[in-house]
């Protein structure tokens, strides 16, 4: 007895919600709270985006790397929310979720609704980003990023 298995290959592409991060793109110096830079590319394909942070907060040097974008666990369709993972050189990992709206980025500390997040607001040429970390309890700094280098890929 032979059976026969059907194999139907499905082709995702990345989500418009996603592609709309592409205005991260490029390497940002960032000033506030914490100072240094960051760096976001595309990963091949353009599923994830990936950020190199090399900044001092607290007189501490924190270097790191995150990876953003949709879940998309074994044979089971795309989250509908974008989110990331972060590591840093102090061994810890930190998950958030990114929301865009128009030209407000919203970086949730966690999830979506935490006490902990990042809003901040592109200017309209797309070079800069203003805005602050919230933390309960009242505390948070505001940060800027200014656009040094741009990258189209």
């Amino acid at each position: 007895m032979s059976t026969q298995t059907e194999s139907t290959a499905i082709n995702y592409s990345p989500s418009n919600k996603l592609q709309a991060l592409s205005k991260l793109l490029g390497s940002w110096i960032v000033t506030g709270g914490a100072t240094g830079t960051v760096t976001y590319r595309w990963m091949d394909g353009g599923f994830f985006l990936l950020q190199e942070v090399d900044l001092i907060q607290n007189d501490m040097q924190i270097k790191g790397i995150e990876v953003i974008g949709h879940l998309r666990p074994f044979e089971q369709p795309a989250s509908e929310n974008i989110v990331s993972r972060f590591y840093d050189n102090h061994g810890n990992t930190f998950d958030y979720e990114y929301e865009l709206e128009g030209n407000q980025l919203t970086i949730w500390a966690g999830g979506k609704g935490s006490d902990a997040y990042f809003r901040g607001v592109f200017s309209e040429d797309g070079k800069s980003n203003q805005g602050a970390w919230v933390y309960p309890g009242g505390y948070g700094y505001e940060s800027t990023m200014t656009l040094q280098t741009s990258s189209g890929d």
